[in-house]
């Protein structure tokens, strides 16, 4: 069998970034750049008073006090456009910009005004309270590369750069397949021998959180021609999702279905726990993730193979998901020869160190034990028993972006 590392490899080596689309910078939030934007204007345009005082020449008050002539006012969107002379002083607003010759504000709590006359109770230094033209950006600065996820921050930035569109990825279109005659949907009759389909709204809520415009399809019974079909259909998206049917028990149809549309199988089973029977095929263009079908599998396989080839397709590294260490909690067992994706719980020690502890049940059906775990714990394939207190490397789940 594969390796994480293997598979994962594959998997990122069949995708390639999609094209460019332009959107509204109102609408980039949480998109990515495809193209590097550039700055249309300079931020601040001139230089500016950053505080409520007077534009003052420092040279005229080389100490303090001084007396100096109210000769205008520079009110914020408005401006003094004359050249201020030796003994002159312009009121002016937060924002306003500095009169030809002033070179720095003495705030208005350090003046005392008497008509036209201005003392001036503490000698300025040049450039105090001045915003300078160009401390913010300057014309044709490129503040983000390509491939950067937009935050509010980010398009804040960009709107006030000038831009009203921006270039990003188009957005991945993913159909997710789920098929068995045991599931159905949340709020349907439940049969003797059914249970509720979680595996699907999971992964289309995972899509959407990480880049993505999920298809959720009808859960597709154990037929081979109806199995084909939607296999056809999916296969018009940038990847294709099925979730579960892809071993090779009489019932899991799912391989033949490929097999008879014309994808190759690159590797249907991986070295991992939980998520062995993982399946990827591919035809063409099309993509094929095949997830196994116990919702916990199907959840751990998402963030390590799901998750990297989005971020291919949107310009992104796709790199594995990296770890950190912890201190475990508790002694474990020997590791046997599959990597093992624990779910834990996590803690802080007195010195702030992280202590991981493992759930004492780890079925991979169990979902309430996945809600309540803040962190998986890797364990290499062949890991040696360990001891509480040693060093070992966790996902903490909270990190992970997209709502995991």
């Amino acid at each position: 069998m594969l390796t994480v590392r293997e598979a994962h490899a594959r998997v990122i080596a069949a995708f390639a970034p999609l094209p460019g689309e332009i959107v509204s910078v109102a609408d980039a939030v949480s998109r990515v750049l495809a193209k590097p934007p550039a700055a249309r204007l300079t931020q601040p345009p001139a230089d500016l008073s950053a505080m409520d005082g007077y534009a003052v020449r420092a040279a005229d008050i080389p100490a303090a006090p001084a007396t100096l002539t109210l000769v205008g006012q520079a009110p914020a969107g408005g401006s003094y456009d004359q050249a201020l002379k030796p003994g002159e002083a312009v009121r002016i607003f937060t924002g306003a910009p500095l009169p030809m010759g002033a070179d720095s504000i003495v705030i208005q709590e350090d003046t005392k005004a008497d008509g036209a006359k201005i003392t001036i109770l503490e000698a300025p230094t040049p450039g105090r309270h001045v915003r300078k033209a160009g401390l913010d950006f300057s014309t044709g600065d490129v503040p983000f590369a390509a491939g950067r996820t937009l935050t509010a921050r980010d398009v804040a930035l960009l709107a006030a750069m000038n831009l009203p569109w921006v270039s990003v990825y188009r957005k991945p279109r993913v159909a997710i397949l789920s098929t068995g005659d045991e599931l159905v949907m949340p709020g349907e009759p439940v049969g003797r021998n059914q249970i509720v389909s979680s595996s699907g709204i999971a992964v289309a809520a995972l899509v959407r959180g990480w880049g993505g415009e999920p298809t959720l399809f009808d859960i597709a019974r154990d037929d081979a021609e109806l199995i084909q079909g939607r296999i056809a259909a999916g296969a018009q998206h940038d990847l294709l999702i099925t979730l579960g049917g892809a071993s090779v028990g009489d019932h899991d149809l799912v391989q033949d279905a490929l097999k008879a549309q014309g994808f190759a199988m690159d590797f249907w089973r991986i070295a991992m726990r939980p998520g062995k029977p993982l399946m990827f095929a591919a035809r063409d263009r099309a993509r094929v993730l095949g997830l196994p079908g116990n919702p916990v599998s199907t959840m751990v396989c998402a963030l390590l193979f799901v998750r990297p080839a989005l971020e291919r397709l949107l310009g992104q590294s796709g790199d594995l998901i990296s770890t950190q260490p912890a201190q475990l909690a508790i002694d474990v067992k020997a590791n046997d020869t599959r990597e093992d994706y624990v779910r834990s719980r996590l803690s802080r020690g007195a010195d702030g160190t992280t202590i991981v502890e493992p759930h004492k049940v780890q079925d991979s059906s169990m979902l309430s034990v996945l809600a309540g775990s803040d962190a998986l714990l890797v364990r290499p394939a062949h890991d040696p028993a360990r001891k509480a207190g040693e060093t070992v490397q966790i996902i903490e789940l909270a990190g992970v972006a997209g709502g995991y």
